[in-house]
């Protein structure tokens, strides 16, 4: 049995982003943490994976994993004590994975210009030669002539890249399970502007927004610039939306009278044509045609407080991928004192009867870890004694790695946010985000596409109709124009959003976070960890900024540092007061030299 002493303020088991905030949090102003995590990465389901690791994750959930008897931790425990079994299994919370590879295993080789008759196998008459010499230059003349051939004899030959080629630049790219951008007004750049976080990553800018619209990716204008710039609106059209969008800032009698009705139905009253319709709707609110109007205009509003912060869109992307930023928080922990484990994992909790509180854990080395609070993932709790929405809820989502942008334009270095509308009657509306090379998430020559949904069946039943339509695929017709997809990933996980924040048949000190949700951004995961810490300390600051390390004093340079800082204060002061002397005797002199030459000037 082990006991930590001094007792551990918080213990956490795993590491997903609110757990991670919450643990800097408490470490920042100097609590005892503890984080455990079953898994050999960081981050949980917001973590990010190479090809390989990805490939190995993948793996790891198609296994079919035993349940394992709860042991007997009795002999730990004592009298007015019960334990708590916690779950062993996370694979809960991802199912319906499929994986489809649509290019070569191996790379293609190019046929050498001059082979002999060894290499061919066998030997042809010199008539019949000159025959198809000639067939094969009437051919090429036919196709010459056809104005799609000559342009494409124009372009470079692209050489498709292959799954061996995917497998050996494996470590270019960071793959995210979960895809969110970050609002440049958001709680979560907030918080790592805030707590000092900020500098342990890089950001760059969502270069645009695009829409899918009558079967047609377009740019959808959104700034002031973007609006005045845009080919897809008429004049009148620009007038209308630059109005409405200034009318959007502040809330009036006008725009509460529409509270509880269609968000839609608002936009037609305004006069605004199905083109403007669309763009506020599906990309700048981003919700359905059934939102409450009081819902959409506040979306609208955030969206426009957004722009212009960092970039011409309100979002920004983390290079390397979302799994940095709850790594990010785990270094801040760490810095402070936090104590990291992972591959180990929680058996138990342990519980006095009398105060219905968590006094330690047990982990499945059979040792007892003493806490004064625990915080837990939900997939650690049995769902008997956790209080979730009904039935749960899920999102699809799905990983693709293309040969090229859904847009082409002149720089290839777009970063896109993709707003794609129901495509059928009772399909959901789908959020794309499109990655290129310079986020460092996919090697060069790649685009990495993530698509995430509200789950209605299966993540391939309910995305598969999308990427169809948008990419080249073998099931896909007459999208000879649109970028190929060469490896894909569909899966559900669990929508975060579905657990109740109280209620839960657990101690009092024992606090459960949610998975990640659907919404594009940060909020509810930065909202849990800040009620958490809350809860525990209401009396201290959330994320206090973190110290330069050049600011930073140790403990055992205190005496040195203190008396070396006297004494070289003193010489400061006593340097400071001589060259103060040095220049008033200089500017004395000055004015002697001045009058002398006054009074030589007024005796001539």
């Amino acid at each position: 049995m082990l006991t930590l002493a001094p007792l551990i303020h918080c213990l956490y088991a795993a590491e997903s982003l609110t757990e991670s905030v919450a643990a800097a949090a408490f470490s920042r102003v100097g609590q005892r943490v503890l984080h455990v995590d079953r898994r050999s990465y960081y981050a949980g389901n917001w973590a990010s994976f190479t090809f390989s690791g990805l490939l190995t994750w993948i793996q790891q959930h198609h296994v079919t994993l035993l349940i394992k008897e709860a042991q007997d931790w009795s002999s730990l425990l004592e009298e007015g004590e019960e334990l708590i079994h916690l779950s062993h299994s996370d694979c809960a919370s991802i199912r319906n994975l499929q994986v489809f590879c649509f290019t070569s295993e191996e790379d293609e080789e190019e046929e050498a210009p001059n082979t002999t008759e060894e290499e061919t196998g066998g030997t042809k008459e010199t008539g019949e030669e000159e025959e198809e010499v000639r067939e094969e230059e009437e051919v090429r003349e036919e196709e010459q002539t056809t104005p799609s051939a000559a342009l494409r004899q124009s372009e470079p030959t692209k050489k498709k890249i292959s799954y061996a080629q995917l497998l050996k630049e494996g470590r270019r790219f960071n793959i995210d399970l979960v895809s969110k951008l970050m609002y440049s007004r958001g709680s979560l750049v907030d918080l790592l502007i805030k707590s000092n976080v900020s500098r342990y990553a890089e950001f760059k800018n969502v270069t645009r927004i695009l829409t899918y619209r009558d079967r047609q990716v377009e740019q959808v204008p959104c700034s002031r610039a973007d609006v005045f710039a845009s080919r897809q609106l008429s004049v009148v059209e620009k007038r209308k939306l630059m109005r409405f969008l200034t009318s959007c800032v502040e809330e009036t009698e006008e725009q509460r009278a529409y509270n509880g009705r269609p968000y839609l139905e608002f936009l037609r009253d305004r006069q605004l044509g199905d083109n403007l319709q669309h763009f506020l709707l599906h990309s700048i609110a981003m919700v359905t045609e059934d939102t409450p109007t009081e819902e959409g205009l506040a979306s609208t509003r955030h969206f426009l407080r957004c722009l212009g912060r960092y970039g011409n869109t309100p979002f920004l992307f983390p290079v390397y991928g979302l799994g940095e930023i709850p790594q990010c928080f785990c270094r801040m922990c760490a810095v402070f004192g936090g104590i990291y484990c992972l591959r180990h994992s929680v058996d138990g909790v342990v519980v006095d009867r009398d105060s219905n509180r968590c006094k330690a854990v047990i982990d499945s080395r059979g040792q007892r870890i003493t806490c004064s609070h625990f915080v837990v993932e939900e997939g650690y709790v049995a769902a008997d004694r956790k209080r979730v929405a009904t039935p749960t809820r899920f999102l699809s989502r799905a990983v693709l790695i293309t040969d090229g942008s859904i847009l082409p334009s002149d720089s290839d270095q777009q970063v896109s946010m993709v707003t794609v509308p129901p495509i059928a009657a009772g399909c959901p509306a789908v959020k794309m985000v499109e990655l290129c090379s310079s986020t460092m998430t996919c090697m060069p020559g790649t685009y990495l596409v993530h698509l995430t949904c509200q789950s209605v069946g299966s993540a391939y039943e309910d995305l598969s109709p999308v990427v169809t339509r948008m990419f080249r695929t073998p099931e896909s017709h007459d999208q000879e124009t649109c970028p190929s997809v060469l490896w894909c990933l569909y899966f559900n996980m669990t929508d975060g959003s579905g657990l109740e924040a109280e209620g839960h048949n657990l101690p009092s000190n024992v606090y459960v976070c949610s998975g990640p949700d659907g919404d594009l951004g940060h909020e509810l995961a930065i909202r849990q960890a800040e009620s958490i810490f809350q809860k525990i300390l209401p009396e201290e600051d959330f994320c206090p900024p973190a110290p330069n390390p050049e600011d930073i004093i140790y403990d055992g340079d205190n005496t040195s540092s203190s008396a070396g800082g006297e004494e070289e204060k003193e010489e400061n002061d006593g340097v400071a007061e001589e060259e103060k002397q040095e220049e008033e005797k200089e500017m004395l002199e000055e004015e002697k030299e001045m009058l002398e030459e006054e009074k030589e000037i007024t005796d001539m």
